[in-house]
């Protein structure tokens, strides 16, 4: 069986214009040549720095930008060469949940309206069978079934976000895109909320591409976890394995700010600070594009773009020199 999602060298580029004639001046690669797989049922967490194409994956996925190149795979077949009832089917496989919860959510429409839309949209059910199945969902994400008639502006951020959740549920996807979904959230709320994401596959055997900067919650939620760096997948690995012996220069630097909860441990740490700047966007250094940063960085990593290769079953690394990072770089 081919996997549920299957990103196959993807680009994705964006074209910058400038003057009132909006005239084009230039390309920017938010992302660059990456390949991913979700299996049914598993949660794969996208992570890394802000601008790092995270996002642009994502909207990708659910058809919100255009791939410049590269190919989608749902269940082994190209979205591209989707048509009518297809992508129709494709669209309802296929759920979103976007990080601000509080503009995510239009205030014109009841939250009735908003969990009924997608119903609408793909011919389901009846006036009234609608409505039992907003209840429904409400119930799922543990609020009240007499929220339907209130607006958004009712209810707080986490709250927001369930109903947010409930909508991207609506039409019983099989892959649920989560875009930073708890970054707009308090630490507490943070927790419930992925609980609720892990009870709800549990329930219901969704698969999760849960896109974050939040380590805390990506340990506590993720099978495997794809770390990127402007633009390029850097390191790749079972979750457990990930945070215990990460390889790449890049990944052992974001897990040194990660808090240990041992005091003792903790006190004991280095934080590795990186140095050098970040590169431009638009122009992107050659070879390793982290080697400006790097601090095992040699001449070999500016004339020669990594190979992402397998250093264990499951883990992948783009590095030249990763084994040695261990040893250079301890946590």
């Amino acid at each position: 069986m081919p996997p549920l999602l299957e990103i196959d060298q993807l680009d994705v580029r964006f074209t910058l214009h400038r003057g009132l004639l909006g005239r084009p001046t230039g390309q920017i690669t938010a992302v660059d040549q990456v390949s991913l797989v979700v299996e049914a049922g598993e949660i794969v967490a996208l992570v890394g720095e802000s601008g790092c194409g995270k996002t642009s994956i994502g909207r990708a996925i659910v058809g919100l930008e255009r791939a410049a190149s590269g190919r989608i795979l749902f269940n082994g077949v190209d979205i591209a060469t989707l048509t009518g009832g297809a992508l129709s089917h494709y669209r309802r496989a296929i759920g979103m949940v976007f990080q601000d919860p509080y503009s995510s959510l239009s205030p014109r429409q009841t939250i009735g309206d908003i969990l009924g839309e997608p119903l609408d949209i793909h011919g389901i059910g009846d006036r009234q069978e609608r409505r039992a199945r907003a209840v429904e969902l409400l119930r799922i994400v543990g609020l009240d079934g007499g929220a339907l008639a209130r607006y958004p502006h009712q209810f707080s951020g986490g709250q927001r976000q369930r109903i947010g959740l409930a909508r991207a549920l609506a039409v019983n996807p099989r892959l649920l895109v989560c875009d930073e979904p708890v970054a707009a959230l308090d630490v507490s709320v943070r927790a419930q909320i992925v609980n609720l994401l892990l009870d709800l596959r549990a329930e219901f055997g969704v698969a999760y591409l849960f896109i974050a900067h939040d380590l805390g919650a990506v340990r506590q939620i993720a099978d495997r976890v794809a770390v990127m760096y402007f633009g390029r997948l850097a390191e790749l690995a079972p979750s457990e394995r990930l945070f215990e012996r990460p390889v790449h220069p890049y990944t052992r630097a974001l897990w040194s700010a990660v808090p240990i909860p041992d005091p003792t441990r903790e006190s004991q740490r280095r934080r590795i600070i990186l140095k050098g700047e970040i590169p431009s966007p638009l122009e992107p250094p050659s070879g390793c594009r982290f080697r400006t940063r790097c601090p095992i960085a040699r001449p070999r990593c500016a004339e020669e773009t990594p190979a992402f290769r397998a250093v264990a079953p499951g883990h992948h690394v783009a590095c030249h020199y990763a084994e040695e990072a261990v040893d250079a770089m301890p946590l």
